[in-house]
C-alpha cells in the first residue's frame, strides 16, 4: 500500500512518488490523473521518460496556453534526469504553474537525491512506494485491496493467495480483482484454491517462458493446458507482462554481476540469469510490440472482447514473433 503525506490533495502542484514498486508508481500516478480529469475531463496527460524530458522541455510543457487548459506532467525515473534538466526541474519547484500538476517518480536512492531534496523542501505532496519485501507486507496489501473493493476475505484466504501467487503485486492485485468479480459472498481459503494452486502459478509461468523465448508452438500448448485446467486467464497476462517487462528491464541495464543486477532490477539472481537466456533476438522494438500485445490481451480477459482464449492465443503469437525480432531485420 502506497503511504501517503498529511498534506494529500491529489491536485497539489507536485506530487512525489518515492520507491520501487511499480504497481504503487503506477497507481499514484492514476490517482492524480483521475483527480484531474474529474476536474476537468479535457485534462492533458504527459507520461515521459527521462530522456524525453530535454533542457527545455519542462518550460514548454508548463508554459501558460491561451485556453488555460489543466495538463498533468508524468517524469518516470526522475533520478535518471540529466544534471540540466534537473536544473530546469528544480527552478520550477521554485513557481510551479497554474493548472499544470507535476508528478515526479524517484526510485528513492542515493541517485538524483539533490532532486528529491529539492521537491521535498518546495513541500511537494509525497507518496511511499517501496519494494514489499516481507510477507506481511504483502499479506496485509491484499487484506487492503479487498477491503477496498468492499468485499470480505478471510485471513486464511489472504495468507492462501499470497502462498499461492508469491511476490508479485501486479499479480496479488489482479488476483483479487479476479476473485471479487468472479466470487459472491466471503472469499474463502477454499476459493482461493479451486483458483491459484502452486499448479496453476507455475503453468502460466510456463506459457510466458516459451513465449519470450520465441518457441510459439509450446506456448500455445502451455496455453491451451492451462485454460483446460482452470487457470484464470488474468494469470496468464500476467505472467506474459512479468516476462516481457524483465526482458526489457534487464536490456536496458548495465552489464554486471547477477547479483548486481539483481539489486538494481529488484529481481532474484537466479531470475537474472534465466532472462539472459531469453533475452536472445529480442530488440527494444520488439519489447514495445509484446507489451502492446500483452495490454490488448489483458483488456480482451477483462470484458474488452468477446473471446478471452483468443486474446491469449493472439498475444502469445505477438510475443514469440518479437522474440525472434533481431533476427528478421
Amino acid at each position: 500500500m502506497a503511504k501517503k503525506t498529511a498534506h494529500d490533495d491529489l491536485l497539489a502542484p507536485v506530487t512525489l512518488a518515492v520507491g520501487q514498486e511499480e504497481l504503487l508508481l503506477d497507481r499514484a500516478v492514476q490517482e492524480v490523473v483521475a483527480a484531474a480529469r474529474a476536474t476537468d475531463a479535457d485534462t492533458d496527460v504527459r507520461d515521459l521518460a527521462p530522456e524525453q524530458l530535454q533542457p527545455g522541455t519542462l518550460a514548454e510543457l508548463t508554459s501558460p496556453s491561451l485556453f488555460a487548459e489543466r495538463k498533468v506532467v508524468v517524469v518516470r525515473n526522475a533520478q535518471d534526469l540529466s544534471a540540466d534538466t534537473v536544473k530546469d526541474v528544480k527552478a520550477y519547484l521554485g513557481a510551479p504553474a497554474e493548472e499544470i500538476i507535476l508528478v515526479l517518480l524517484h526510485a528513492g536512492g542515493a541517485k538524483g537525491k539533490a532532486l528529491l531534496d529539492a521537491a521535498r523542501k518546495a513541500g511537494a505532496r509525497e507518496v511511499a512506494c517501496p519494494k514489499m519485501t516481507k510477507p506481511a507486507d504483502r499479506l496485509a496489501f491484499v487484506r487492503q485491496e479487498f477491503r477496498g473493493t468492499g468485499r470480505s476475505a478471510t485471513p486464511e484466504a489472504c495468507q492462501a493467495l499470497v502462498d499461492a501467487i508469491g511476490s508479485d503485486l501486479r499479480e496479488l492485485a489482479s488476483a483479487v480483482s479476479q476473485l471479487v468479480a468472479d466470487v459472491e459472498g466471503t472469499i474463502d481459503e477454499a476459493v482461493v484454491g479451486r483458483y491459484y494452486t502452486g499448479r496453476a502459478e507455475a503453468s502460466s509461468f510456463t506459457v510466458a517462458d516459451r513465449a519470450v523465448e520465441g518457441r510459439a508452438a509450446e506456448a500455445l500448448e502451455a496455453l491451451r493446458w492451462s485454460l483446460s485446467t482452470g487457470v484464470a486467464p488474468v494469470m496468464i497476462t500476467s505472467a506474459l507482462a512479468q516476462g516481457v517487462r524483465a526482458i526489457g528491464k534487464l536490456s536496458s541495464a548495465r552489464g554486471g554481476r547477477p547479483a548486481d543486477l539483481a539489486r538494481e532490477l529488484g529481481m532474484p539472481p537466479w531470475k537474472i540469469d534465466r532472462v539472459r537466456q531469453q533475452m536472445r533476438g529480442w530488440t527494444p522494438d520488439g519489447v514495445s510490440v509484446a507489451l502492446r500485445a500483452v495490454a490488448e490481451a489483458d483488456a480482451g480477459v477483462k470484458g474488452g472482447g468477446d473471446d478471452p482464449e483468443y486474446a491469449l492465443e493472439k498475444a502469445v503469437v505477438a510475443i514469440a514473433r518479437a522474440a525472434r525480432s533481431r533476427g528478421r531485420g
